[in-house]
C-alpha cells in the first residue's frame, strides 16, 4: 500500500491519526467494510482525516508547471518529476494539484521523506491538515538529505503548536529559510521560497525590510532559469506599490507555467494596478480558459477550484471598466447558471454568489434599464433566500423601472425592500452580538490584497447593494436601498426637494448616478462637477469618461466634450457601443466625423509581449462532460444500462455494499424523496460494488421498510467507480460518489467524497435549476441553457 505510515503512530486510535498498515479495509466479494471497530469508515482513508480530504485521484505529468529541479532522495525517477511538478504547482498557488503530484510520489516512493513535506506545503491554509503531513516527514526524515532534513525541520518547527504568537513563529521560520540559502547558496528554491516568506510575512504585519534586496534574490533565481515561476512571486511583490518594476515579469509569468490558471490571472494583478484594464482582461480570460481546459479534461466542477470563481468576477470588473458590456452579463450570467454545490458555491459564496452580484452591477452601472427588467423575469434575477442578493436585486430593479418611468413597479420593488428591512432588523434583534462576518467579496479582495489597493477608487463609487453579512452593514445597506428608491419615487412625482434628502440619505451611490440624479434635479452645473469627479477617481474606465463627455457636451461645454471623447475613443476599443451611454455619444462623434462605430483598432503596448490565442488555452465556457457509459447486474441479475435512460435525467448513485451502514442511510434518505424527483421526470439508481448477491442483502436491510424505489445494481469489479473518478487510486479505494446525468447522457453534477451525499432538498432543487423543469413548490427556477461562445 502507498505511503503506509510508520508503526511509532498510536495505532489505537480510529480516525484522526495516521493508523497502522494492518488496519485496513477487507475486500470480499465486493463487500467492503472497515476490518473491525477501530477501522476507518468504507470510503475514509486508512491514514487518516488528513488524506480524507484533498486529491485521491491519480496525477499524471502535466508537462508545462515550471520548470523546477528540486532533488530528492529517491530512488524513482517518476516520483522525482511528479515532485518537481508539484513544487512547480507551489509556485503557482495551485496547491490542490501539487498535494496530487506529491501523493503521486509518495505512491511510487513510501518512504521518501520530503514529499510528505510537499503535502505539508501544499496546506498552507490548512494548518491541521499540514502538521499530520509534515509529523511523517519528520518520522521518515533520516532516509533524506541532509538538504532535505532542513526543509523538513524549518516546515516542522514553523507547523508546531506551542505559545509562539504568528509574528514570532513566522520570523522563525524566515530565519530557518535564510540558513538554508547560506547553507546551499546554489539552490534556487531555497531562494524562491525564501523571497516568498518575506513577502508573505510583510502581508502578516512582518515587514521584509527593503523591497529592492528581495527583488534582487528574486533576479537571481530568474538569472538561472529565466521562465521560473517566481516571476508570480515578483508581481505580488510590486503589486502594492512599483507595479511598473513587475511589468516584465507581467509578460512572462503565463509562459513560467502555462497550464496553472493561476499563473495567468497573477499577471492581471499588474496591469489593473497600472489601469490597464484591458490587458488585465485578457489575462483573466485566459486564467478562466485554462482552468475550464482542465476541469473538462479531469471531471471536475468549476467551483472546486481554488480563485476559479474570484477570477472570473474580477474579469466582469474589468470587462466593465473597458466598456465590454456584453461580455460582462454573458460571464456573469454564466456564472449564475454554474453547478452549485452546498460546500463551495452558493448564494452566499462562490460563482453564484458573484454571478448575482455582477450581473447587477453591470446592468445598473450601463443603464441597461429593459435589460434589467426582463431579466427580472428569469432565474437570473429572481427573488432569492439570501437578504444580500434580495437587496441588491430589489434596488437594481426599483432603479430600472423609476427609470423607465414604470412608478407602480417602482413602488412595488421599493415596498419589498421596507418589508425585507423590517426581516433584516428582526434578525439583527436576534443576534446582537454576532460577530461581523465578511462576505464572499471581502473575503476575496482579503486574499488578494493587490487588487483590494487597486479597486480602491471603484470602492469610492460602489455599486448598489455590495452590502456586507454583518448586521450592521446589511442594515446600512438596505438604508440604503431604501433611500435611493425613495429619491427616484419622489424625483418622478415632482418633488425635488423630498428627492434630495432621500437621495443625500443614500451613502453608496456612485458620482456618474449622482450626476445623472443632479441633472434630472436640473443642476447642471453641479452635474456636470460630480461627471468630471468620478472620471477623476477612476482612472481610464471608460463609463466615467463618457458619462462626461456626454454632460459637458449637453451643457454645451463642447470643447471640453470633445477633448474628453478622444481620451474615451483612446480606451473604447472594445466597447459596446449599443450600452444606452455610448448611444448618448453619436451627435459628438458626429461632430468629430467619425463613423458610426467611433472605436479605434485594439492595440496592446509592446512590453504586454507576445501572447497565444485565447481559444488555444481552453473553451470560454465549461461545459459538462460525458457520462462513460456501463451495464450492469441488479439483484436478478438482470442487465441494466446507462443507454436506457438517454433522453431522460437520472442520478446515479455510487455506494460502498450492504456492509457501509452510511451508505445504507444515504439510500435511505433518497427514497422518501423517489417521487419528488419522478415529478420532475428524473431517476434514480444506485450502483454498488455489492455482487449480485450482495445487493439482495442491501435490499433484505430494508425490506420490512418498503425497501428502495429504485434499482440497484453491481459493480463489483469497480471499473465504473473508476471510470466516474469515485476512486482513490492511491490507496486503491472506491469512493462515494453522487451524479446528475442530463438527458444528452452529461454529468451536470457531481460530489465525490469520503462521506455520501445526504442532501436531497439541495439536489432536487439544483436538479430543477440545472435542467429546466418546471417550477414545483419550494424549489427554484433554472436558467436557460449555457450559450457555447467563442473570443
Amino acid at each position: 500500500m502507498a505511503y503506509m505510515p510508520s508503526l511509532s503512530f498510536n495505532c489505537a486510535s480510529v480516525r484522526g491519526a495516521l493508523l497502522c498498515p494492518f488496519l485496513g479495509l477487507v475486500f470480499s466479494a465486493g463487500l467492503i467494510q472497515a476490518a473491525d471497530e477501530t477501522g476507518p469508515l468504507a470510503g475514509h482513508s486508512m491514514h487518516g482525516d488528513a488524506f480524507n480530504e484533498g486529491p485521491r485521484q491519480k496525477a499524471f505529468l502535466m508537462g508545462e508547471t515550471g520548470r523546477i529541479h528540486f532533488p530528492i532522495t529517491t530512488k524513482s525517477a517518476q516520483a522525482q518529476k511528479f515532485f518537481n511538478q508539484g513544487v512547480g504547482q507551489l509556485h503557482g498557488f495551485w496547491y490542490f494539484e501539487a498535494e496530487r503530484s506529491f501523493r503521486q510520489a509518495a505512491m511510487l516512493d513510501p518512504d521518501c521523506a520530503t514529499v510528505y513535506w510537499g503535502m505539508a506545503m501544499a496546506n498552507v491554509n490548512n494548518a491541521k491538515r499540514a502538521r499530520g503531513f509534515i509529523e511523517k516527514a519528520v518520522y521518515l526524515k533520516s532516509l533524506v538529505s541532509a538538504r532535505e532534513g532542513l526543509w523538513i525541520d524549518a516546515l516542522a518547527e514553523y507547523r508546531k503548536e506551542d505559545k509562539r504568537d504568528d509574528k514570532q513563529r513566522r520570523k522563525d521560520y524566515q530565519a530557518a529559510l535564510e540558513k538554508i540559502v547560506a547553507a546551499y547558496p546554489d539552490d534556487i528554491e531555497a531562494k524562491a521560497f525564501c523571497a516568498l516568506q518575506y513577502w508573505d510575512n510583510n502581508s502578516k504585519g512582518v515587514p521584509m525590510g527593503d523591497k529592492q534586496k528581495v527583488d534582487a534574490m528574486l533576479k537571481t533565481v530568474l538569472a538561472a532559469e529565466p521562465l521560473h515561476p517566481v516571476h508570480h512571486y515578483r508581481i505580488h511583490l510590486w503589486d502594492d506599490k512599483g507595479a511598473t518594476n513587475a511589468l516584465n515579469s507581467a509578460a512572462l509569468n503565463g509562459y513560467a507555467e502555462p497550464d496553472t490558471a493561476h499563473m495567468w490571472h497573477m499577471s492581471g494583478h499588474t496591469y489593473t494596478k497600472l489601469n490597464r484594464y484591458s490587458d488585465a482582461a485578457w489575462q483573466q480570460e485566459a486564467s478562466a480558459r485554462t482552468d475550464h481546459a482542465y476541469m473538462m479534461k479531469n471531471r471536475v466542477m468549476p467551483d472546486q477550484i481554488h480563485n476559479f470563481a474570484h477570477n472570473n468576477e474580477w474579469l466582469i470588473r474589468n470587462l466593465n471598466f473597458i466598456g465590454s458590456v456584453d461580455r460582462a452579463v454573458d460571464l456573469a450570467k454564466n456564472m449564475i447558471e454554474l453547478p452549485r454545490h452546498p460546500k463551495y458555491n452558493t448564494l452566499a459564496k462562490g460563482s453564484a454568489n458573484y454571478g448575482y452580484q455582477r450581473l447587477a452591477e453591470t446592468l445598473v452601472r450601463y443603464e441597461m434599464w429593459p435589460e434589467l427588467v426582463a431579466l427580472g423575469q428569469t432565474t437570473y434575477l429572481e427573488p432569492l433566500d439570501n437578504n444580500d442578493q434580495e437587496v441588491r436585486r430589489l434596488r437594481a430593479l426599483g432603479t430600472a423601472h423609476f427609470n423607465l418611468s414604470d412608478v407602480s413597479a417602482g413602488k412595488a420593488q421599493l415596498a419589498a425592500l421596507e418589508k425585507l428591512k423590517i426581516k433584516i432588523e428582526a434578525d439583527a434583534k436576534k443576534n446582537p452580538k454576532s460577530e461581523p462576518k465578511k462576505d464572499e467579496e471581502s473575503k476575496s479582495k482579503e486574499e488578494s490584497k493587490p487588487q483590494a489597493e487597486a479597486d480602491k477608487k471603484e470602492e469610492k463609487n460602489k455599486t448598489a447593494g455590495n452590502t456586507s453579512t454583518n448586521s450592521t452593514n446589511r442594515l446600512t445597506g438596505v438604508n440604503n436601498a431604501i433611500a435611493e428608491l425613495q429619491g427616484w419615487e419622489a424625483l418622478k412625482a415632482g418633488d425635488a426637494k423630498k428627492a434630495r434628502e432621500a437621495f443625500a440619505k443614500s451613502k453608496d451611490i456612485p458620482k456618474e448616478r449622482q450626476s445623472q440624479i443632479e441633472w434630472f434635479l436640473g443642476d447642471n452645473k453641479k452635474a456636470e462637477q460630480l461627471a468630471l469627479d468620478a472620471v477623476k477617481g477612476a482612472t481610464n474606465q471608460v463609463q466615467p469618461l463618457a458619462h462626461y463627455v456626454d454632460i459637458s457636451y449637453r451643457n454645451g461645454n463642447y470643447e471640453t466634450a470633445y477633448k474628453y471623447f478622444f481620451q474615451l475613443r483612446d480606451l473604447a476599443a472594445e466597447a459596446d457601443l449599443n450600452a444606452p451611454v455610448f448611444q448618448r455619444l453619436k451627435t459628438v462623434a458626429s461632430d468629430l466625423d467619425f463613423p458610426a462605430d467611433w472605436r479605434p483598432a485594439l492595440k496592446r503596448e509592446k512590453d504586454f509581449g507576445k501572447r497565444p490565442s485565447l481559444a488555444s488555452l481552453g473553451p470560454i465556457r465549461w461545459q459538462p462532460s460525458a457520462a462513460p457509459a456501463w451495464s450492469l447486474p441488479n439483484a436478478e441479475n438482470r442487465q441494466i444500462s446507462l443507454k436506457q435512460y438517454k433522453g431522460k435525467p437520472v442520478i446515479v448513485i455510487f455506494y460502498l455494499g450492504h456492509g457501509c451502514p452510511h451508505c445504507i442511510q444515504q439510500l435511505a434518505a433518497f427514497a422518501p424523496e423517489t417521487d419528488k424527483f419522478t415529478k420532475l421526470g428524473i431517476s434514480l439508481i444506485a450502483v454498488s460494488t455489492d455482487s449480485v448477491d450482495g445487493l439482495k442483502k442491501t435490499e433484505e436491510k430494508v425490506a420490512e421498510s418498503g425497501g428502495f424505489p429504485f434499482p440497484l445494481v453491481s459493480d463489483k469489479s469497480m471499473n465504473i467507480f473508476k471510470a466516474y473518478r469515485a476512486f482513490d487510486d492511491f490507496e486503491n479505494l472506491p469512493l462515494h460518489g453522487t451524479y446528475l446525468i442530463d438527458g444528452d447522457g452529461l454529468v451536470r453534477w457531481q460530489d465525490i467524497s469520503y462521506d455520501p451525499f445526504v442532501d436531497t432538498k439541495f439536489l432536487l432543487g439544483e436538479a430543477q435549476r440545472l435542467l429546466g423543469k418546471v417550477r414545483v413548490p419550494e424549489l427554484a427556477a433554472t436558467p436557460a441553457k449555457v450559450k457555447e461562445g467563442g473570443e
